[in-house]
């Protein structure tokens, strides 16, 4: 949820929001996952998602209930070669995409949020984003994008967040855990929700403010 705050806080800052947004997430693990969730929720429809061996396009909107299904599956080991191809057994209006994963960014969107690996966004993804619309990138991964996407999108002027700042929520909560444990106490989803939320508000506004 850290990564759609800070993008929220990033839109806002350019008088938009996510409702009747488009947006596309590579990966498909916990940050992709909860991403999805978070984005549905917001009034935003995610338009494709990734894992190592392809993409999947879903015009209805990812389902994050089927992609949380088969990223089990696949975890847990019992069913050797669970891919994402799996989503379009439960959801056949969407279509399954041989290859590397890279192919979400040709997708025509307003919201690009890669949170798979390491330079899996390059300059040429990129040029694509940009030339097809996209106004807002932010990273779920360890620097996802490499160095020459970072400048066509500081050029091209979009809100760009990028990783220490945008994907800091899992550090964020780990510390928020420890603080729960040390203090001995329980809190509730909603307790640690909105404290994550404040946590994620304070980084972009003391970001920005310092940009």
């Amino acid at each position: 949820y850290g990564l759609i705050y800070f993008t929220r806080e990033m839109l806002a800052e350019k008088g938009m929001d996510f409702a009747g947004k488009k947006v596309v997430i590579s990966g498909s693990g916990n940050v992709a996952i909860y991403a999805v969730q978070k984005v549905s929720q917001l009034g935003g429809k995610v338009l494709a998602c990734s894992d190592t061996h392809g993409w999947v396009e879903d015009p209805d909107g990812i389902d994050y209930t089927v992609l949380e299904h088969v990223y089990n599956k696949k975890r847990s080991g019992h069913d050797k070669g669970v891919t994402l191809a799996m989503y379009v057994d439960e959801k056949p209006n969407a279509v399954w995409h041989e290859g590397d994963g890279r192919g979400v960014w040709q997708l025509p969107c307003d919201i690009a949020l890669p949170c798979a690996t390491q330079n899996e966004l390059n300059l040429a993804d990129a040029e694509t984003l940009l030339g097809n619309g996209c106004q807002c990138v932010a990273e779920g991964a360890n620097m996802p994008s490499t160095l020459d996407a970072v400048h066509a999108f500081l050029k091209a002027g979009i809100a760009y967040g990028p990783a220490k700042a945008a994907n800091a929520g899992g550090v964020a909560t780990s510390q928020l855990e420890m603080a729960q444990n040390a203090s001995m106490q329980s809190w509730s989803f909603e307790t640690v929700d909105n404290k994550l939320k404040q946590i994620m508000t304070n980084i972009y506004k003391n970001a920005a403010a310092t940009a």
